[in-house]
Formats: structure tokens, sequence, C-alpha cells
């Protein structure tokens, strides 16, 4: 029991560790550089940079190869991504279009939209889309499930990485300290805020979605030994269709139906997407009962 424990804690030891050397480093770059940026957002983006080059060091550490970590050979990595893209519009567009529909999302009347500054939102927005989701895949479903999926059980293994996914969300800091007033402990403050913000009621409902959101691309990657394209690919599709549609649409503070996004974080992740993705974990292990029966001639 002991020792499970040990696994579980050690990805929050490693976070605690980026985001005090971020906090350090993140002065350090304000006091050589100047005014350039808020220090919780230096912090923030150092910490995550940290994170993702704490993947190659741990790979060696754990004799991870490139497929332990999740990467088909590249024609079907490619291929899988394309799948994952398709799944990912597949899942989230119908909750996006149930907002407009519930008047939840409203198109922001207030900007000139051209044909090409939409294909420009929607481009870029694809591109950081795709970022975003191979950083994180790469060091959620594949470095960290796959070594907590050698300590302990599949379930557990989901379970603990689709925590840590959903609480990394949330380290933030939403103090703005002034330029002038800053000391080398500023960011030790801000850190200490950033993780005491888990605690924040109101991020409750965003957290559970992005629990279930972790899940389900936690089950995605379990489903082959070599499919991490796949969840980036799906990832990629959510990341994307999120960040189009908050540049395009605005959030009805007065919408009736304005419990189903949770506002504090970003408009779209809340109950209505946890209630959808479970639905369809409900119905993917219905699926897979019915095939494993099948199999056996049941």
């Amino acid at each position: 029991m002991i020792r499970w424990l040990v696994y579980a804690l050690a990805p929050l030891l490693l976070l605690v560790i980026a985001a005090t050397m971020a906090s350090m480093l993140g002065y350090g770059l304000l006091w050589l550089a100047g005014d350039i940026l808020p220090l919780a957002k230096v912090i923030s983006k150092i910490t995550l940079v940290l994170l993702l080059l704490s993947i190659f060091p741990l790979k060696n550490y754990l004799q991870f190869s490139w497929a332990d970590l999740g990467f088909a050979p590249r024609v079907i990595f490619f291929k899988q991504m394309g799948h994952g893209l398709a799944l990912g519009l597949l899942t989230l567009l119908p909750v996006l279009l149930t907002l407009y529909w519930l008047d939840v999302h409203v198109w922001d009347d207030t900007r000139h939209w051209t044909v090409g500054k939409i294909a420009e939102k929607i481009g870029l927005g694809l591109f950081f889309a795709m970022l975003i989701a191979v950083g994180e895949e790469m060091l959620f479903r594949g470095l960290l499930l796959g070594a907590l999926r050698r300590k302990m059980s599949m379930m557990a293994a989901v379970t603990i990485s689709s925590i840590y996914y959903a609480a990394l969300h949330f380290l933030k800091s939403k103090s703005q300290l002034v330029y002038a007033d800053l000391t080398p402990g500023s960011g030790l403050k801000l850190m200490a805020e950033a993780f005491a913000n888990w605690l924040n009621p109101q991020i409750i409902s965003a957290l559970l979605a992005l629990f279930v959101v972790g899940v389900f691309l936690a089950i995605l990657r379990s489903r082959a030994p070599q499919s991490l394209g796949l969840c980036i690919g799906c990832h990629a599709a959510w990341v994307w269709q999120i960040k189009v549609s908050r540049d395009l649409f605005n959030v009805n503070l007065q919408a009736d139906s304005l419990f189903l996004v949770n506002t504090y974080y970003d408009g779209v992740v809340g109950p209505l997407v946890s209630s959808w993705l479970v639905s369809a974990l409900i119905v993917y292990g219905v699926w897979t009962q019915w095939q494993a029966k099948a199999a056996r001639g049941d």
C-alpha cells in the first residue's frame, strides 16, 4: 500500500519541483528582460516547459522506448492522428452546437469577421491545438500512464493520470503583481496561490469534466500498445474547436442553461461535456462487452 502511494504521489513531487524552479527562473527572466509579461504567466509557461522537458530524462530512467510511450510507426501514427481528429470533431461538435442552440454561446457581432480572418483563426487554432496535444499526450497518456501501469492496475493508472491531467489545468494564480514590487520570493508566493486554487469551489464542474476527458483519452490509449496518435488527434480536435469557438462566440451569462458550462474556466468545459463523454464511455463499454460475448460465442 505504501509503495502504491509513493508511486501515486511521485508525479506531484515532480510538479512541485518544476513549479519551484519555474518560480525562481521566472523572477530571474523578468529581472533580465524587464516588464514583458506578468510573473504568474511566466511561471506557468516555464513550469509547463520543464514538465515537457522532463519527459526525455524520465523516459531514459524508466527505460521506455518511443513505442512504450505509444508511438506507432510513422505511417500508422499519422493515420491514427487522422482518425483521432475525426473522433474529436464527432465528440465535441454536438456539444458546441447544443450550446449555440440553447443560447449559451452567442455570435460575437461586435467584431468584423471576414472569410480571411475566420480562416486565419481556424488555421492558427489547429496549429496551436496540435502543439498542445502532442506535449500533453506525451506527458500524460504516454509517460505518466505508461509508468503507472507498470506499478498498478489499469483502472488505478487511468484514474490517477486523469486526476493529474485535470488538476494541472487549474494550477494558476490570478494575482497581478506590479513589476516594481517583485522580489525573489514573489514567484514562490504565486506558486503557493496556484496550488491553493485546487481548493477553489468554482473549478469543481470543470475539474470533473477534465477528469472525464482524461479518462476518455486514457481508454483510447489503452486500446492498443501504440495508439498515442489517436489520443493526440482527438485532443487536438477538441482544443481546436474550443479555441475557434471562443474566438467567434461569447458566453451569454443570462442564458437559462448557463449551468451546462463552467464560466470560471473557459465557458465550454463543464457538466454538459462530462455527461456527454460519460455517455460515450458507457456506450463504448456496452459495445466492447457485446463484442467480447460475440467472440466467445455466448
